[in-house]
């Protein structure tokens, strides 16, 4: 995909997610007041918090969306910077210093989209392989169905978000208790 493409991914899963981190389908009904009743006060309480969860994911998601296309400037474009151990420093980075929490989800919605969205695929295990994978299911960035395919590729990610975030642990979950959560469902 080209830059648009990841901007448009980004945007659209600040969006999705800011919802999804703030809207608790297990709550009930979301826009009940104090007597039970569907309120205007409840309806934009509800909006003003979606629209700050949105505005605070937006700028780390967007910029991890774009961030592995600075390989362009350097190094091999879909390589350098298209891989997992670059995927596994902005995962780690939270965990050592606390911020960011957010960027690794752009960064790894950016691999996806071009594994599956575009024809070339990307060097996963780059430096190790110059091997790139993809699927047979990508268009070329110019063509007429590339944002087609990035609206499509985007909500099967906030889907698979939405499951992760409501089934096994919530995407806001501090990254030690996450992984104390995640081995203690591996059996680790």
């Amino acid at each position: 995909m080209n830059k648009d493409g990841h901007v448009l991914n980004g945007a659209l899963l600040a969006i999705g997610l800011g919802v999804i981190l703030t809207v608790d389908p297990t709550a009930g009904p979301i826009l009940e007041g104090t007597n039970g009743e569907s309120t205007a006060d409840a309806a934009w309480a509800l909006a003003g918090d979606v629209g700050r969860s949105i505005a605070a994911l937006s700028l780390p998601v967007i910029l991890g969306a774009l961030f592995p296309d600075v390989d362009t400037a350097f190094g091999r474009h879909r390589k350098t910077l298209h891989n997992l151990p670059v995927l596994g420093i902005f995962l780690a980075f939270p965990y050592l210093f606390g911020n960011l929490q957010f960027v690794w989800i752009g960064v790894a919605t950016h691999y996806v989209l071009d594994i599956v969205g575009s024809k070339r695929g990307i060097a996963l295990w780059y430096p190790f392989s110059s091997t790139e994978y993809g699927f047979p299911t990508g268009v070329a960035t110019s063509s007429k169905w590339a944002i087609r395919v990035t609206v499509l590729v985007t909500l099967v990610e906030l889907g698979i978000l939405f499951a992760v975030h409501n089934y096994l642990v919530a995407l806001d979950t501090p990254l030690t208790e996450a992984t104390n959560l995640i081995a203690a469902l591996v059996g680790v």
